[in-house]
């Protein structure tokens, strides 16, 4: 399937770079702030742009995002509303790749028809939809990838050898490895058991793999970024937004720079992370040892 995110990858690949994949939650403190944090990602250094759908029950997500999903649905963010950013934000940019992130029930409840069809046309490129496991394929994934939208697994510590292969069945785009088991925001420590699980992921799939929660900074997009072919970063990103709200969760000054600061200092993480591992016997692996960790 030809999309956004499939060119994306290979233009990084040819560069021999990992991805910087930012997620931010639709909405969140507003739609006006939310739209421009959206749009400055890709000049702070970001790929590929994850956009959470708020949901009232984030059964996977820890207190940041939930947090922040809340803060989304108070300002009256909702899945139509959520298109119409993406929308407003192609008519800037025609090739960051941008993939909706949620759960099932928003979709249910507008309609899985009219929901693709629309999220199509807004230029929506990915999904990635937590609560729908392989079995319930004809829900939406089927549906997604015949619409020309690459739908997105996640993979997990847990996914063993006999059941990877059924996630990776119908997956497209890339494969979202979680790096931990646990809830969206938990810190991440084993970094050879990441690079071992991305090496065997590989072994099933062409696909991209992706490496998300645990990302807090560039050290730890570093050593990722030396394996996987793509760093997701989510809680690190809305932690730094709403330290920059004011008392009543609004949007200040300093909001938009709070998270764009971070996505420049993590992509460097990101670059450093694979010029890392391709100079492993050189001088300028050395002083990137030392400045990364």
């Amino acid at each position: 399937m030809s999309t956004r995110i499939a060119a994306r990858f290979a233009a990084l690949k040819a560069q021999d770079r990992a991805a910087l994949i930012t997620f931010l939650m639709a909405g969140d403190p507003d739609l006006e702030t939310s739209l421009a944090l959206v749009e400055a990602l890709p000049a702070a250094g970001a790929d590929i742009i994850e956009i959470g759908i708020p949901f009232t029950d984030p059964m996977a997500d820890g207190p940041a995002i939930q947090a922040a999903g809340l803060r989304a649905l108070k300002a009256g963010m909702t899945l139509h509303k959520t298109l119409g950013l993406v929308k407003a934000f192609r008519l800037k940019d025609a090739d960051t790749p941008i993939v909706l992130m949620g759960y099932y029930n928003p979709i249910y409840v507008y309609g899985v028809d009219d929901f693709l069809n629309d999220a199509k046309e807004a230029g929506v490129d990915g999904l990635i939809i937590v609560d729908l496991p392989p079995e319930e394929d004809q829900e939406l994934c089927i549906p997604a990838r015949n619409a020309g939208l690459n739908f997105i697994r996640l993979a997990t510590p847990t996914t063993d050898e006999n059941r990877l292969p059924r996630v990776l069945e119908n997956t497209s785009g890339f494969v979202y490895y979680v790096s931990l088991t646990g809830i969206t925001g938990a810190a991440l420590a084993d970094y050879a058991g990441v690079s071992q699980a991305v090496k065997r992921i590989k072994q099933h799939t062409t696909l991209p793999v992706a490496v998300g929660f645990g990302v807090k900074n560039a050290d730890n997009a570093a050593q990722i970024a030396q394996t996987a072919d793509g760093v997701v970063v989510g809680s690190a990103l809305i932690d730094a937004l709403q330290q920059s709200l004011n008392a009543h969760n609004q949007a200040t000054a300093q909001t938009i720079t709070a998270v764009t600061e971070l996505v420049t200092s993590i992509a460097q993480g990101v670059n450093a992370g694979r010029t890392k591992s391709t100079n492993k016997n050189g001088g300028l692996f050395c002083w990137l040892t030392g400045l990364f960790g």
